[in-house]
């Protein structure tokens, strides 16, 4: 595919912006990631389809995959079309003062930003900011949070739209709600707001109307990321102890009013609650029913995880051969390859953006936004 546009990634993680990004069209000139293993994941993966993004120079660092994002100048970052970040949700010390560019210091946010004003004064403005958080950010210190970060974008010249989408509804079998800001540079971009995709129908059509997602969106069931049943590890299984440790939680949590413990699901569920980067340690939130074989619920294998974010893994192959074929994991998607440990690999794929989601995303910015400038 002919590149069209150029983007950055900061806060990368193992990729998921780069997977998506790749797959309209767009080519990283910059990425940053400080974890050392998730940069060995991304490296693997985005090194055959981008070589120069991994080049070192004279002395053996890498001037375009950035460790520290804090410690970069931003006039060494190459110019590009799309800022892509998941950054992290802090506070801002001073929130609520001057909500502007000044209250930002001192946060991820303003590595952000000030990338942002650095190519400004370059006269090389960025087009679109691509941004994606918790949903939480959204009422983070009482709003305050948000209200700077949107005053940030504001201040630095751009309009923005922002909303909270769910995986869900994006054919993928889990259910993960994020908040994403779309904001683009209002001297360059002449419109006027950003129309967000709330979903897709089972034709692959997007659902702009938000009262119509929980009807008219693509199906799904948890057995669509599933290994074949022969294949799976007995190791998966989860032990007498974790069992019957989870189950005296749940019996303790309910009884003191709290909705807390494991969560149960079989193949034929719609959906899973969301994967945490803590999915590794118990497997709670995502536990699969085997009670039919006699046998404890298991995990998720870490290829299970990578594809209910949407990563096309081959693995061992899927229990039910068509959905090798489906939208998310047809050859057209980048192959994913886990390089790491099992408790890495759900650390990073719990860390993970759904990568169906930023796809539909990036699609809309190249339609909505990037076909707009003057």
């Amino acid at each position: 595919m002919k590149k069209t546009f150029t983007f950055i990634d900061l806060f990368a993680g193992i990729g998921g912006f780069h997977t998506a990004m790749h797959y309209v069209g767009g080519k990283c000139v910059f990425a940053s990631e400080w974890d050392k293993n998730a940069r060995i994941s991304y490296e693997a993966n985005y090194k055959d389809v981008n070589p120069k993004l991994f080049k070192k120079d004279k002395d053996g660092n890498y001037p375009y995959f950035n460790e520290d994002i804090t410690k970069e100048d931003p006039a060494d970052i190459p110019a590009f079309d799309v800022c892509c970040g998941g950054f992290p949700c802090q506070p801002f010390s001073n929130a609520g003062l001057k909500r502007g560019f000044e209250d930002t210091r001192g946060t991820l946010f303003f590595n952000i930003a000030n990338i942002v004003k650095e190519k400004l004064s370059e006269g090389k403005p960025p087009k679109v900011l691509f941004l994606e958080n918790v949903r939480g950010l959204k009422n983070h210190d009482h709003g305050n949070t948000l209200k700077v970060i949107l005053a940030t974008l504001e201040e630095l010249g751009y309009k923005y739209s922002y909303d909270i989408l769910n995986a869900k509804y994006f054919g993928l079998p889990q259910n993960r709600e994020r908040l994403f800001i779309i904001a683009w540079n209002k001297d360059i971009i002449d419109v006027d707001s950003f129309h967000f995709p709330y979903g897709i129908d089972p034709k692959g059509n997007v659902i702009y109307d938000k009262s119509k997602v929980k009807e008219g969106t693509l199906q799904t069931k948890v057995s669509d990321i599933f290994e074949p049943e022969g294949t799976i590890d007995p190791k998966f299984t989860i032990s007498d102890k974790l069992w019957e440790g989870h189950q005296r939680r749940k019996k303790r949590n309910r009884e003191n009013g709290k909705g807390f413990g494991y969560s149960l699901f079989n193949g034929d569920s719609p959906y899973t609650s969301t994967i945490s980067a803590r999915y590794w340690k118990d497997g709670s939130e995502i536990l699969l029913n085997q009670s039919d074989k006699g046998l404890n619920p298991r995990k998720l294998t870490p290829v299970e995880a990578g594809r209910l974010q949407g990563y096309r893994i081959l693995g061992h192959g899927w229990e039910n051969p068509q959905c090798e074929n489906n939208r998310n994991y047809n050859d057209k998607n980048l192959e994913y390859k886990i390089v790491v440990t099992n408790k890495e690999a759900y650390h990073q794929f719990g860390n993970s953006v759904a990568i169906p989601v930023i796809k539909a995303l990036a699609v809309e910015i190249k339609k909505q936004l990037l076909s707009k400038v003057k």
